[in-house]
């Protein structure tokens, strides 16, 4: 039966949730019921596209992801796919009427991957932060607001900004992997190979607007959506405090984590804040 399979398809979604991201996986746990799983198969979609262009180096990862686009389009277009993280992924592209263009601009961004090591201007940084973040907030806000046009249009911005936050905090978290090992560099007008203090405020005074932008936009989402949004903000603002208080030379050297232990005190933390309604 094609509903047995669908079951097998979300549980593949829900794992890769879950195996690659600890942090993500316990922000989505938060949400509720009716949307997480479709969450769940949003990031499944995502990681995998990523994967391939990032970790498969004894592939020829072009092939990889071109096979990997023609199935998209297969699964968008017939409603099905026996990949089934695209399978699952199709059902909530259709459930929610997720726009053809933020999938297609994420693809594209994917692809950039695959050539392009080296963001020198404002305008090439911004055009792949939107493609590899901004559109995925945008997935996951037609789900929070249950596909509702009118809400989704008011949260957009604030979405994109969210979005935005994050990228750019794993930017600085994996720069060392980024830079040494996929000869990649995003930020524009900043050398990476010397990376200092000054350089570095800066990045991080551009993510903290982002945050501040996103957070109204938090406050404003659905009740069964807000608490796992405000738990992946809490836990992004946290990593983004450690790398501030990392020297520029260390973040080059090492990869800088949110211990497990401590996510979860951010997890019953920032769960205390939302049921004494101080999340405003």
């Amino acid at each position: 039966m094609k509903e047995l399979f669908d079951i097998v398809s979300k549980k593949c979604s829900k794992s890769v949730t879950e195996t690659y991201s600890t942090s993500f996986s316990l922000a989505t746990r938060m949400l509720g019921p009716a949307i997480r799983q479709d969450i769940y198969n949003i990031y499944g979609f995502v990681r995998f596209a990523d994967e391939i262009v990032d970790s498969f180096h004894d592939y020829d990862k072009a092939l990889l992801f071109n096979r990997f686009e023609t199935s998209l389009e297969e699964a968008l277009a017939d409603g099905i796919s026996l990949n089934p993280i695209l399978n699952s992924f199709q059902e909530t592209v259709l459930k929610y009427k997720i726009d053809r263009e933020l999938i297609d601009t994420f693809m594209a961004s994917m692809r950039l991957d695959l050539s392009k090591s080296v963001y020198s201007t404002t305008e090439e940084f911004n055009q792949y932060i939107y493609g590899s973040a901004d559109v995925v907030g945008l997935m996951c806000l037609k789900v929070f607001v249950k596909g509702d046009d009118k809400k989704y249009n008011e949260l957009k911005a604030a979405a994109m900004s969210l979005g935005s936050a994050f990228q750019k905090v794993n930017f600085l978290r994996d720069l060392k992997e980024d830079f040494e090992n996929l000869s990649r560099s995003y930020f524009p007008n900043t050398n990476l190979s010397a990376l200092d203090e000054v350089s570095k405020a800066a990045i991080i005074q551009e993510i903290e607007e982002n945050f501040s932008q996103g957070y109204i936009g938090i406050l404003q989402l659905p009740h069964d959506s807000k608490l796992g949004v405000f738990v992946a903000y809490r836990y992004y603002r946290r990593l983004l405090r450690k790398l501030q208080q990392t020297p520029a030379t260390e973040i080059k050297n090492t990869r800088i984590r949110v211990p497990n232990v401590e996510k979860i005190g951010l997890l019953t933390r920032s769960y205390v804040k939302y049921q004494l309604n101080l999340v405003r």
